[in-house]
């Protein structure tokens, strides 16, 4: 089947995945970036497998076929992908650390907060990070996210008092947001393979 020219950024494929860079404002869900990759290739819409926040750029991977989305899915589930952010918060964090909090998202507001007691639609969120580099506008991140919580990354950095800089739902400053999601490592569900695809976005070179 012949494909057309994308529309975003191809970073790696084959018969069972493609990794993309989603660009900031477009879903990662549908409609969005699956119907994108479906142009591109001339076929169905690509199957999700995880998710990234609109307003969020960065390296995403989909499925091409069923079996490779319910395989991957499966890995998923296990905590077998690994996923890296690359960020930069107003402030000056300490230079590594962990994160672990209690979080809950309000669907209303569409809306991450840090609460103190577990109830009803209370998750654990927990992430590593790094001081990658320290500039004017706030200090350089790499962030591993060992859970995968709506907006964990920015609701966890800004209740210590380091939002997220253009983060303005978040108590950050106006404007683009400075999240992106770095890097991804999974097993191929056909070949047993281990795959890492990275970028890195010009604001953090």
């Amino acid at each position: 089947m012949e494909k057309n020219t994308p529309s975003f950024p191809v970073l790696w494929e084959d018969s069972d995945l493609i990794f993309v860079e989603k660009p900031a404002g477009v879903c990662a869900q549908s409609p969005g970036m699956p119907e994108m990759i479906g142009e591109y290739l001339g076929s169905d819409p690509a199957y999700v497998l995880h998710r990234l926040d609109r307003d969020v750029s960065g390296v995403m991977v989909y499925a091409k076929t069923k079996e490779a989305a319910a395989a991957v899915s499966a890995r998923i589930a296990a905590g077998e992908m690994e996923k890296e952010y690359i960020a930069i918060a107003a402030g000056a964090p300490a230079e590594a650390g962990e994160m672990r909090d209690l979080l809950f998202h309000d669907r209303g507001q569409n809306k991450t907060f840090v609460v103190k007691r577990e109830r009803r639609g209370v998750r654990e969120a927990i992430l590593l990070y790094e001081v990658i580099g320290r500039r004017a506008e706030g200090t350089l991140l790499k962030i591993r996210l060992m859970t995968g919580r709506t907006h964990q990354i920015r609701v966890q950095f800004a209740s210590r008092g380091f939002p997220l800089v253009g983060d303005g739902k978040y108590g950050g400053s106006k404007g683009k947001i400075r999240l992106y999601s770095h890097k991804i490592t999974l097993r191929h569900p056909r070949t047993g393979e281990m795959l890492t695809v990275s970028a890195v976005p010009d604001w953090a070179k």
